[in-house]
């Protein structure tokens, strides 16, 4: 991702530390912002989640989203997103554990590269159809303070 050129209209940034990601984070979307990534109550085996009442919306449309990277050590690609929508999506397991995951829909696909997995996935193209995904507890997105949008 570090490596890759960025998708027209998208801004990138390989941070190498915590303060070069709040660096770029703020330089990009001012100082008031907050940092939100997934929470699981605790570690489990892999299993089904149920989505649990309580989903918020998060305020604004543009985020920067930082992805960590299998690095020996801390990279995180980040970009920045517009067209999105991120949510803070209570979740429920099969063994009774809560988790508030992050979950970013991008509205405009229309630049992203036609073989991305998403599309094989979805059965869709590029720009068709707004594409949804949770964020692993490792990644970070920043997002104007006021978690709640409505």
């Amino acid at each position: 991702m570090c490596e890759a050129p960025a998708i027209k209209g998208e801004e990138k940034y390989c941070a190498t530390s915590l303060e070069s990601m709040i660096d770029f984070s703020i330089s990009k979307m001012g100082k008031q912002v907050q940092a939100i990534s997934t929470e699981v109550e605790k570690e489990t085996q892999k299993q089904e989640y149920t989505v649990a009442v309580g989903v918020e919306k998060m305020a604004g449309d543009e985020s920067v989203v930082c992805h960590k990277q299998n690095y020996p050590y801390a990279v995180f690609y980040c970009h920045v997103t517009q067209n999105t929508t991120a949510y803070m999506v209570p979740l429920v397991g099969a063994d009774g554990t809560t988790a508030k995951a992050v979950a970013v829909c991008h509205i405009d696909t229309s630049e992203w590269n036609p073989k991305h997995l998403a599309f094989q996935v979805l059965k869709v193209k590029p720009g068709t159809v707004p594409i949804c995904h949770f964020l692993p507890q490792d990644h970070i997105i920043w997002v104007t303070k006021g978690i709640s949008a409505e």
